[in-house]
Parts: C-alpha cells; sequence; structure tokens
C-alpha cells in the first residue's frame, strides 16, 4: 500500500474492483450471523430477516461511536473514509466491530459529487453496487412516495370527500435523481379525463419525509403507523389531512417490506458493513436507519456510524433526534477534520493550501474547537481525528494538537485513506481507551416538554452561538399552531452546512449572530418539525460538466468514470 495519503494516482473504484471480496456468507460470520438469517442479493450483499432481527431484542448492545466532522470546505474532510478506516482498525485490534452507513443517492454520484462509499484504501464494497441500484432500497422509497402522490390526485379527481384544498396539498412527488427541470410543475394537464390541474413539483427521493420515516421506524408496525401519520395538505379551514385518511399507509407499507431490513456489505479488509437508508442531513437528521444502527449494536461489541456535514447539523440532529427517538445511547464521538480544511477557516484560499501556513492553523482551529466543546454538551466523550494530507507539514500538525491539549482533547493522525485501517489504528487504541476511561453520560440537548420556539433558540444559542434566532409575525402564529399538537416534537434545524451561521461564507466560529426563520414544515409521520433558516434546495441540478458524462460501461463490462 502506498506510505502517504494522497500520492496514489488510482482512483476509487480501481482500488474497489482490485479488491478480494469474501462471500457475504464470511462477512455475516464475522457477527456470528448464520446464512439462513441472510436474504442474499448475489455474492457479496444480502439483507438481514427482520424475523431474526425481532429476537435479538434481549441482547446487550455494544459500544456506538459517532463519527462527524468539522464545517465542510472544498478542501475535503473525510468523513466517511475516517467512519470506515476506524471501523476496519478497530477489527484489526481485535474487537468485535461493525461500521452503519447512510447508502448514497443517484443524483449526487451523477452530479458533482462523485460516490459516497469511502475513499482510497477505507472503503466499503461492492463499490459500484452500492453507488448505484444497490438492493432497490431507493427506488421502493420513491414507488412508495409517489403513490401517496397518485392517491391524493385520485382522491381529489373522484369526488374529493376529505375536502382537500388543492391549493394547500404540500405533498410532492420524488425521483432519486438531479433535474432543475422538475422543481415546479403543474399536473394534471390535458383535459378533464387526466384531473384537476394544480401546481406540483418534485424533490430528490433523499429528501422524502417517506426516507426519513424509513430510518427512524423500528418495526413493521411502526413504519406503517408512522407513514400514516404523514401530512399531506389542509382543507380550506386549514385542517390537516392524513395519509391514513386516504387509506395509503397499507399499500406504502407493502411496498416497504423488503426495503427496511438492513442491508450487509463489507469493507476492503472484511468488516461488516451496515449500509442502509440516507435522508438529507438538512431538512432531515442525515443518519442511517435505526433497523441498522441497532441491529449492529447487538451484533458487535464497536459500531462505527456517521451523521451528515458538520457536527453543528449532522451530530446534533443525531443525538436530538435519532437517540432521542431509538432510545440508542452513544458512548463516544470522533471529529473529524483536515489540516487543509482548518487552514481554510483560518481565511487560505484554496489554491494555496499546499504552503504551510501555521497561523492559519492556530486561526482556523475556532471551528474545530466549538464542534468539540457542543460535542462534549451532550455527555458523550470525544477525540479529534485529523485525516492526514501528504502536504501537512510537521509545524502545522504540531500547532494542531497543541491546541487540542488546551481544550482537553486529543487529536490523533490518522493515514487510513492511504494504508487501511493500518493507518487509523492509533485511532482505535484512542478510541477505545476513552470509552473505558470517560463513561458517557449521554443527555439530548433540550427535553420534550420545551416549546418548539425554546427548542430552536437552545440549538441556535448553544450550537451556532448565536445571540437569538428571529421570525416575522406569520412564523410566530405557525409556531403557535405547531405547539397546540405537536410541541413535544424535537426540531431538525435547515440552514447551510458551511458555517455555524446561516450566512455559507462566514468560516471559523462566528458569534453574535442572530438566525432568522424563514419557514416551518411539519414532519409529522417522521416525528419531528423542520425550521427553515436559509436557502432549502430539496432538488438539485446538475452542473455544467455533470459527472454523469464521464462515467461508462468499458469493453470488459466494467464501470468506469464511478470515482
Amino acid at each position: 500500500m502506498p506510505a502517504s495519503q494522497h500520492q496514489n494516482p488510482k482512483q476509487d473504484i480501481e482500488i474497489a474492483r482490485e479488491a478480494t471480496m469474501r462471500p457475504i456468507q464470511e462477512v455475516a460470520a464475522k457477527l456470528d450471523l448464520a446464512y439462513e438469517n441472510l436474504l442474499p442479493y448475489g455474492h457479496h450483499k444480502a439483507k438481514i430477516s427482520l424475523d431474526y432481527i425481532n429476537g435479538l431484542k434481549d441482547r446487550p448492545n455494544g459500544k456506538l461511536i459517532l463519527v462527524a466532522g468539522i464545517n465542510p470546505t472544498k478542501a475535503g474532510e473525510g468523513k466517511t473514509t475516517t467512519t470506515v478506516g476506524l471501523g476496519d482498525a478497530l477489527s484489526r485490534i481485535g474487537k468485535k466491530t461493525a461500521i452503519c452507513l447512510r447508502e448514497p443517492s443517484l443524483g449526487p454520484c451523477f452530479g458533482i459529487k462523485g460516490g459516497a462509499a469511502g475513499g482510497g484504501y477505507a472503503q466499503v464494497i461492492p463499490m459500484e453496487d452500492i453507488n448505484l441500484h444497490f438492493t432497490g432500497d431507493f427506488h421502493a422509497i420513491s414507488a412508495a412516495h409517489n403513490l401517496l402522490s397518485a392517491m391524493i390526485d385520485n382522491h381529489i379527481y373522484w369526488g374529493n370527500n376529505l375536502g382537500i384544498d388543492v391549493r394547500r396539498v404540500s405533498w410532492r412527488r420524488v425521483v432519486d435523481m438531479n433535474d432543475r427541470a422538475l422543481r415546479q410543475i403543474t399536473n394534471s394537464l390535458g383535459g378533464v379525463g387526466n384531473g384537476f390541474p394544480r401546481s406540483d413539483g418534485f424533490d430528490i427521493t433523499v429528501a422524502s419525509e417517506v426516507m426519513a420515516i424509513f430510518c427512524l421506524a423500528t418495526s413493521l408496525d411502526d413504519l406503517q403507523q408512522r407513514l400514516g401519520n404523514i401530512v399531506i395538505g389542509y382543507t380550506r379551514d386549514q385542517q390537516a389531512i392524513y395519509a391514513r385518511e386516504l387509506n395509503a399507509e397499507g399499500a406504502m407499507t407493502t411496498l416497504l417490506k423488503d426495503a427496511i431490513q438492513p442491508n450487509l456489505v463489507q469493507t476492503l479488509e472484511g468488516t461488516p458493513a451496515f449500509v442502509h437508508g440516507g435522508p438529507f442531513a438538512n431538512i432531515a437528521h442525515g443518519c442511517n436507519s435505526v433497523l441498522a444502527t441497532s441491529t449492529a449494536l447487538k451484533l458487535a461489541d464497536y459500531v462505527v456510524t456517521e451523521a451528515g456535514f458538520g457536527a453543528d447539523l449532522g451530530a446534533e440532529k443525531f443525538f436530538n433526534i435519532k437517540m432521542r427517538k431509538s432510545g440508542l445511547k452513544p458512548s463516544a464521538a470522533v471529529i473529524v477534520g483536515t489540516i487543509r480544511a482548518l487552514k481554510m477557516h483560518g481565511g487560505v484560499a484554496l489554491d494555496d493550501l499546499k504552503k504551510e501556513n501555521v497561523e492559519a492553523v492556530r486561526k482556523g482551529f475556532a471551528n474545530i474547537s466549538r464542534h468539540v466543546t457542543n460535542t462534549r454538551k451532550f455527555g458523550v466523550p470525544v477525540i479529534v481525528a485529523v485525516n492526514r494530507f501528504s502536504a501537512d507539514t510537521d509545524a502545522e500538525i504540531a500547532m494542531l494538537q497543541s491546541l487540542c491539549e488546551q481544550i482537553g482533547a486529543k487529536a490523533v493522525m490518522a493515514d487510513h485513506w492511504a494504508m487501511g485501517g493500518e493507518g487509523a489504528e492509533a485511532l482505535a487504541h484512542e478510541v477505545v481507551a476513552m470509552i473505558d476511561n470517560e463513561p458517557a453520560k449521554f443527555k439530548p440537548l433540550y427535553s420534550d416538554d420545551v416549546s418548539l420556539w425554546d427548542k430552536v433558540k437552545t440549538v441556535a444559542k448553544e450550537i451556532y452561538a448565536a445571540d437569538d434566532i428571529i421570525a416575522d409575525k406569520k412564523i410566530r402564529e405557525q409556531f403557535d399552531t405547531l405547539q397546540k399538537d405537536f410541541g413535544h416534537l424535537p426540531v431538525c434545524i435547515a440552514k447551510t452546512p458551511l458555517s455555524f451561521s446561516t450566512d455559507p461564507n462566514l468560516y471559523g466560529a462566528p458569534s453574535g449572530h442572530v438566525v432568522p426563520i424563514r419557514e416551518l414544515r411539519l414532519s409529522a409521520g417522521a416525528g419531528f418539525i423542520v425550521v427553515v433558516c436559509g436557502d432549502v434546495m430539496t432538488m438539485p441540478g446538475l452542473p455544467r460538466v455533470p459527472t454523469a458524462e464521464k462515467i461508462f460501461v468499458n469493453k470488459q463490462g466494467y464501470i468506469e468514470g464511478l470515482f
């Protein structure tokens, strides 16, 4: 393997293709999971039977480790890669380990981001399958969502007994693709036989409330109940109308019956990996499914998972939404950063990152320092993982480690991108020691009985370092209305992931700002209130030169260009 990160010319897909994959039953055996409890999808991926999962309830849980990151920059942070590398490293030092990740969306794969299965020698495989159709989960979610869409318009067509106000239908349609032309459409055109024309639109599948429900459901029964609780729109006198009033939840659950069973694959080094679900980390909670995480915790002693975007969004929602809803408790958190990204937070331009700049590391450290401080507020011990790049200098590394020591956090260098699990063994040892020596005392940031307004204010002040939140009279009235029936729900704040503030251009650790609330969205089925505090794109568009233009199948039948 190469000795230093990011000097190896091979693309991720080449590394993945050269790997020797173990039969999925061998991977399952590492978790004492018998083959008869698997539902194989070929030789190297499988689902785990819900019947088997239901029989695990009395087993004790392993240790849950969250990998979160600093506010993302164009320099890259490597959160998924670190999750995989740490999992492989824990396996290498003799720990029974599993990894839990989200499934990638087709939109980013063919858009600008590319694949989302780790990178270098810290990947989950089969990489092409995971990044494309995989086991069909996203297609099932799209079908369930669009079935409800069709039933809404069908109900309106056949008399509209529920009195749905076509101006107030909040349920849109979805497709797992970046397609800006579908953001806003008019449906039912073409005459009387096609229904009543109305404004409509498409979101990308990962933005669907069905996806969020899918990832929070604990059983088929829970899934069906949550789907029935979806609010699809309102009557003229603004009474909420639920999916269960359309009798849609049973058929939707039927479409998701197989998809809800967690997927099992492997890392390059054969560590079991659960890759299941993938909600947006902005208007949803950005974590893999509760069923996958809870199953992994019953089968492994250590489970490594990740949360989307920076810790101000991902970790906050992981703790305040996923952990609250599931009853699971984390044992430790890892905050991932890079010297390159910290220099950007310290004011260095992207083109100048290869030049040594110790002072920029010092300035940019404010970002990672706040993430560490914030995460500790949940009663969870924290370690800093520094995803190493070849251009990092000894002086820059020494500065970062010294600054971390000053806030009582250890900064551990990790070379998993270039060396796989071997490059993260030091990190694995430190994480295990931290878990053993600093027992977590997890608690959410706010209780259920705090008002919705104060829940948002608490997150804004404690996590974003804001002075206050503001909203106009209409939004305040929405808070009052939702408080009556849904005041017990947690809040899911949607804002830019690039800054602690709502201004994506404010790097580092801004404070003293005010968070404006632009919109409230009820996700009654998922069980949270989405609080929009900036521009939220629920249907991305393709860039000028999309990755799709570079993807093809070569003469040997292999996929090229899916990096």
